[in-house]
């Protein structure tokens, strides 16, 4: 059996990398100001941030389904017997059951894969599927078995400004105006199925502290049974300076220096929920 591995930009997998590594990559629908623009082709993360920057209307938006089905479609075309299709959490969009149901048309052809991960963890789980297929299994076991993966991760995030948490309804404004005034930065964690509140704390300096402190948690409690071979360390952001990612790259090689820290930029799904200087930290238990 030949089996393809699919996700889409909700992984920080562009369409070029995808490519490279032998991924197929599905870009998403980014709608700025009634404009719809798809990442990674018309969109970049820097115009991205520049919209955000400009206060402009910026949302998320789930795939045509015909563009999705089409995208199936030429993969098998290509000479392909099955694919595994791993898009973002169902947790986070309805987009992943939407795909489920239509899978069903394909006689097992195609293997959605709902672990309920997005961005950095999702990008874990991609490669991970193609560790799979080197290993030689077909399409539903490698769906099982990522599928079995699903919670060993976690992601954690600290925002500059509550801005688009209050747009999207995640903030109240009353609680945006408190916060902002007495600078209250909320430290944010993505452990499965949704975005959540961990801590909040006064000040991004402090926020960072929290972040790490979380990280260090996990390692020492929820992942303390896996070999640091297993586990992927990564930082992640929506930086608009160089200077400040590789301080925050810095810092965590520093406090973590038994591991290999790889940097990979927020996908546009969640950097339009959180806005520009958005920092994160993550930890995935991979496939060896």
């Amino acid at each position: 059996m030949k089996t393809a591995i699919m996700t889409d930009t909700n992984s920080g997998i562009s369409v070029e990398e995808g490519k490279k590594d032998g991924i197929f990559v599905l870009p998403m629908p980014v709608i700025v100001d009634g404009e719809e623009f798809l990442e990674g082709e018309t969109i970049t993360n820097v115009d991205l941030y520049e919209a955000l920057m400009a206060d402009k209307d910026v949302m998320t938006a789930q795939p045509l389904l015909k563009d999705l089905l089409e995208f199936w479609d030429s993969i098998l075309e290509e000479g392909y017997d099955e694919i595994v299709y791993i898009p973002m959490s169902s947790g986070l969009s309805g987009s992943c059951h939407t795909a489920s149901q239509f899978a069903e048309e394909y006689d097992g052809k195609i293997q959605v894969v709902d672990n309920h991960r997005i961005s950095v963890t999702l990008r874990d789980s991609v490669y991970d599927a193609k560790k799979l297929v080197a290993k030689g299994k077909n399409a539903k076991e490698i769906k099982e078995a990522l599928e079995a993966n699903a919670f060993n991760s976690s992601i954690y995030i600290t925002v500059e400004s509550l801005k688009y948490l209050k747009k999207s309804g995640r903030v109240t404004p009353a609680a945006a105006l408190i916060a902002t005034a007495m600078n209250i930065k909320p430290v944010l964690t993505i452990q499965g199925e949704k975005l959540d509140s961990y801590a909040k704390v006064r000040g991004m300096k402090a926020a960072y502290n929290k972040m790490i402190e979380a990280a260090k948690n996990d390692l020492a409690d929820r992942f303390k049974d896996y070999p640091k071979e297993r586990l992927s360390l990564c930082v992640s952001g929506t930086f608009t300076s160089m200077e400040e990612k590789d301080s925050w790259l810095n810092r965590v090689k520093e406090e973590f220096p038994d591991f290999e820290v790889y940097y990979a930029p927020l996908s546009c799904s969640i950097a339009c929920h959180v806005s520009v200087n958005t920092a994160g930290i993550s930890f995935t238990v991979i496939e060896e």
